[in-house]
């Protein structure tokens, strides 16, 4: 058997510890179990178990501009496909990899080009941002199966992306830690046994901390999370708790669940990835070591488990797990997100370019670590909200959501 992978963003954090699954993978054929017909001891064909061999098969692989590393990549997974969104780029790739038998693509939309590609098992989207959003769609369209990594698709266009997956028959594999664990705690039951999931979060640097604390808070201490290594923009929400709320929203859409059913947990251990409570009181919980390798494998080999890179857990070296309510008041990103699923329509989309616009604002040293989600809400409070809105209009709030935080902050500093 064969599995044929894309991967949009190859050459983000992600996007390499895919291809490290992949690896793994690979150099063990992973066997698994499959039904086939045989004689039982009395007569009567019953099912028996044989071994099946899967090959994970890289069809395509793309990059915004790191042209070196995804002609590395081209070089060793011989995709049929590579792009890169930066056309600037496109030169250089084809003096990398011209020797080689791919064809080679550029600008934004080779993403759609490939997204939509025959023969292909799973698109797995690893794209911060906006920018891979049209692609997502695209594979959504084609009834493929997708494997998403990174909170936008669902943040910003939750609905159309959930009703083009209903439409054409696709289906959506969260790669998201928390979002996989709740996949997985649900497969113990049917949606309509649900009675609320409850995201788990690690707290970040300042979990203990007070609003005031939060005041003074250094680039370096908001870099530094406990627990997770992530890059600096994904560190910065996990330090505001954007993050989660981030997550809440990406939940409501994922598994079609009322906001009045999410609740949001402080785990600063990060070993119970979420849960899932049912009717009857059951809590079903997926717990696991702080590492992305299982979520990813997870979504290239559902519906089956196999051996993989992930360590396993040992419980007794843990000793102890804890949880707590986040401090709402320190934290005040977190009701904004539930307030954002609430409003719905172009609300996310603001939510998310607002909150992206003023960690880069952040991280280039131009504002305090708290007017991060200063701007956010202010940015919320001016905007009006549209419903039942085009991917052109979203992509609209997207653009005016970044377009009034740099305005602001660029007015405050002449000022």
């Amino acid at each position: 058997m064969v599995k044929r992978i894309v991967i949009l963003g190859s050459t983000g954090s992600i996007g390499k510890k895919t291809l490290r699954v992949i690896d793994a993978l690979n150099s063990s054929l992973v066997a698994r179990p499959v039904r086939s017909k045989s004689s039982t001891s009395n007569g009567t064909r019953g099912p028996s178990l044989e071994k099946e061999k899967t090959k994970y098969e890289i069809v395509a692989l793309t990059a915004h501009s790191s042209v070196e590393l995804l002609a590395e990549q081209a070089r060793r997974y011989k995709p049929k496909f590579v792009a890169i969104t930066n056309a600037d780029y496109f030169e250089q790739l084809s003096s990398a990899v011209g020797d080689l038998d791919v064809e080679i693509l550029s600008g934004p939309d080779s993403l759609i080009e490939i997204a939509q590609l025959d023969q292909v098992d799973i698109v797995l989207t690893a794209i911060v941002g906006a920018a891979g959003l049209p692609a997502v769609l695209a594979a959504a369209q084609a009834g493929r199966q997708l494997a998403i990594a990174n909170k936008e698709p669902l943040v910003i266009a939750g609905e159309l992306l959930t009703k083009a997956v209903r439409e054409n028959g696709g289906t959506i594999l969260p790669v998201d830690s928390e979002h996989s664990a709740i996949f997985q705690a649900m497969q113990a039951g049917s949606r309509e046994e649900v009675s609320k999931i409850i995201l788990t979060a690690s707290g970040g640097p300042f979990r203990k901390a007070t609003v005031e604390d939060m005041r003074n808070v250094t680039l370096e201490e908001a870099l530094s999370h406990p627990v997770w290594d992530m890059g600096p923009k994904i560190t910065i929400d996990s330090a505001t708790m954007v993050n989660k709320a981030l997550e809440v929203i990406e939940a409501h859409w994922l598994f079609d669940m009322p906001v009045e059913r999410i609740e949001v947990l402080i785990h600063p251990e990060s070993i119970v990835h979420s849960l899932v409570e049912f009717v009857d009181g059951s809590v079903i919980a997926q717990l696991g070591e702080p590492d992305m390798c299982l979520p990813i494998q997870y979504a290239l080999t559902y519906p089956r488990r196999v051996a993989g890179l992930s360590k396993h857990l040992r419980l007794e070296e843990i000793g102890k797990l804890t949880f707590e309510r986040p401090n709402l008041k320190t934290f005040r990103a977190l009701p904004l997100g539930f307030e954002v699923v609430r409003t719905g329509g172009t609300a996310p989309v603001v939510f998310n370019a607002a909150n992206e616009a003023a960690v880069q604002e952040f991280l280039a040293g131009k504002i305090k670590f708290v007017s991060i989600v200063e701007l956010v809400e202010d940015c919320l409070n001016k905007h009006n909200v549209k419903t039942s809105v085009s991917l052109e209009e979203l992509l609209e709030a997207d653009a005016w959501a970044r377009r009034e935080v740099r305005t602001k902050v660029h007015k405050s500093i002449r000022a």
